[in-house]
């Protein structure tokens, strides 16, 4: 009969949007694949500008995300990001800081000093992720209604090479602030990883020390005086 038509009808439709939400999405966010495009308004010397992943292709890119301007641990790593920065460039790296913060409130928190909270002038830009298309993209804002952090985001930084690639992220929870000198090393990892392919890069490891070639004879020279 018609209703038990009409029943059958819906469920084959239920089973088959199960079966949709729970295939694999393309483009999904992993090591060694393609990070998300992404495009906003940033805040550089004092003004506002338009900022995209396009105008970086190229370069080595850390991008790295925290919850909010004005608060408390984030002015913290943003400072230490700029201490920093000109040793990332040395590397040909780009550093952008982005939040949910429009680029107004990054304007203003450029402008605060930093013994007030603020961070002060940046030698690196921070971009605006108003609509949280971006933080949604790269997995890391907080979706759920009852998290006390509900729409904001975490820690999240993510090292992409010159061909877009993802080669290292980490994600911290909010109240866990991330190591900078640790960003810059994994980047010198990846860099020499990239550079020289068969060779990895052992535990702790920082440019200049020894690497393991990524065969049993060889990784044996390594693993000798490594033992001692």
């Amino acid at each position: 009969d018609r209703p038990s038509m009409m029943a059958r009808r819906y469920s084959v439709l239920a089973l088959a949007a199960i079966v949709l939400l729970a295939a694999p999405v393309s483009g999904e966010l992993a090591i060694r694949k393609p990070a998300p495009a992404w495009a906003g308004k940033a805040v550089l010397n004092d003004a506002i500008v338009d900022l995209s992943s396009d105008s970086l292709k190229g370069k080595w890119v850390v991008l790295f995300f925290y919850p909010l301007d004005f608060t408390f641990v984030c002015p913290t790593e943003i400072v230490e990001f700029n201490n920093k920065y000109a040793e990332f460039k040395a590397l040909g790296a780009e550093v952008i800081g982005i939040s949910v913060d429009s680029p107004h409130a990054h304007l203003a928190w450029t402008r605060t000093a930093k013994e007030d909270g603020g961070v002060g002038k940046l030698d690196f830009p921070l971009l605006s992720d108003l609509s949280k298309e971006i933080s949604r993209k790269f997995n890391v804002l907080v979706d759920n209604a009852e998290d006390e952090h509900y729409g904001v985001t975490m820690r999240g930084t993510f090292i992409i090479d010159p061909q877009g690639i993802i080669r290292t992220f980490s994600i911290n929870d909010e109240p866990i602030g991330r190591s900078i000198d640790e960003t810059f090393r994994q980047l010198e990892s990846a860099q020499f990883a990239a550079e020289n392919k068969g060779k990895g890069c052992p535990a702790n490891w920082k440019k200049g020390a020894d690497t393991i070639t990524a065969n049993r004879k060889d990784s044996l020279d390594f693993f000798k005086s490594w033992s001692k």
